[in-house]
């Protein structure tokens, strides 16, 4: 089934976030890429809370109702986990070996790299290439993560019909995205002139920074902050339940000191967060400044805070919409495409996994 590419199916990317479920269909077109579906469909309250499943059912539930409002006939999914839940490492292997004896020393050897026992957790690697000066040996990244991580996702696109035929890392799907955003800077980037651009994703409660250099993965964090934090403001503000409040948040309809006295601050703190994930990047390595920033999640779509993070940082700042170059079927809906672009960057490097 999945030797000849006429015949390997498509492969649905789907995100599940704390707040919903997000999910898409790409196929391949001579000229790039093509949105055959996609979905935005809201969870009921806590059942995942900081990315962590906590009510399967309920997941399961919402992702077969994304997957009905989509229309997509896709079987088979690819999910994330969360880089907080996952404990990465390259390690060096001699280049002699062949891809099956050194899974078998991996595993071997494994409790040198991961501190937890072998059949609590789900581990996998890949070959990076040649170390750097040295020949004879190749780098491996070693990726590993408590195997409940795993399957409660997959429990949950099995509620929903799906089979799960990929499990991934949130920050390498969107390394997989990032690279529709700047196609001409990374075209004319190399060693000597390096291209580097940091997707800060900001959404609901959890904010992560992933910095590429040259459309290659080279750092990532993460931390507790989001848009909830306006939610609960404007909660405590107007007196509002929470649903009402994030309601309200995206429609309007708030009090006209809503966006001097709450939205503006929060904006304010967005830039602070934004610069202070930045020092934490120029900190750890040798880079001292990047050439882009690129907002994604849902508080992305904040009017306006593209251009204050920019007037602030003195960085150029834009909004994550990797579809931008990409044909649309029928069924998409170009203006909420549009408005869900910056939250759908992980559905949409999921999604690419079909083409790899």
């Amino acid at each position: 089934m999945f030797q000849l590419k006429r015949n390997k199916p498509r492969i649905l990317g789907i995100d599940i976030s704390s707040t919903s479920i997000k999910l898409v269909e790409l196929s391949r077109t001579d000229k790039g890429y093509r949105v055959e579906s996609l979905a935005v469909e809201p969870l009921p309250a806590n059942a995942v809370v900081e990315k962590n499943i906590q009510d399967v059912e309920a997941v399961g539930e919402t992702l077969q109702k994304a997957l009905k409002k989509s229309g997509s006939k896709c079987k088979f999914t690819a999910v994330a986990v969360a880089g907080s839940a996952v404990i990465t490492k390259i390690i060096t292997m001699p280049s002699t070996l062949t891809e099956s004896d050194m899974e078998m020393q991996i595993e071997l050897e494994a409790d040198q790299y991961i501190p937890y026992p072998l059949e609590e957790i789900n581990l996998d690697f890949q070959i990076l290439g040649p170390t750097k000066g040295n020949p004879e040996t190749v780098d491996v990244l070693l990726a590993a993560s408590r195997s409940e991580n795993v399957e409660l996702r997959t429990a949950a696109t099995g509620i929903a019909g799906l089979v799960t035929k990929i499990v991934d890392i949130e920050a390498y799907t969107i390394e997989n995205a990032a690279r529709l955003l700047a196609p001409y800077e990374l075209q004319n980037a190399n060693e000597e002139h390096p291209f580097v651009l940091a997707v800060i994703d900001i959404g609901a409660t959890m904010t992560s920074l992933n910095v590429m250099e040259n459309g290659d993965l080279i750092y990532t964090r993460e931390q507790a902050f989001g848009g909830k934090q306006l939610t609960e403001e404007i909660m405590r503000r107007y007196g509002l339940a929470y649903e009402e409040a994030g309601r309200l948040k995206k429609v309007g309809g708030l009090p006209d000191n809503y966006i001097p006295e709450v939205l503006e601050p929060f904006k304010e703190t967005m830039a602070q967060q934004v610069s202070r994930f930045l020092q934490f990047f120029y900190t750890a390595g040798q880079h001292q400044s990047v050439n882009r920033i690129a907002l994604a999640g849902g508080c992305a779509a904040i009017p306006g805070i593209d251009e204050l993070i920019e007037s602030t940082l003195g960085i150029k700042t834009i909004i994550s919409n990797p579809f931008t170059n990409m044909e649309l079927s029928s069924r998409v809906n170009a203006q909420a495409l549009s408005n869900d672009a910056p939250a759908l960057m992980i559905a949409c490097g999921l999604a690419m996994r079909s083409f790899d």
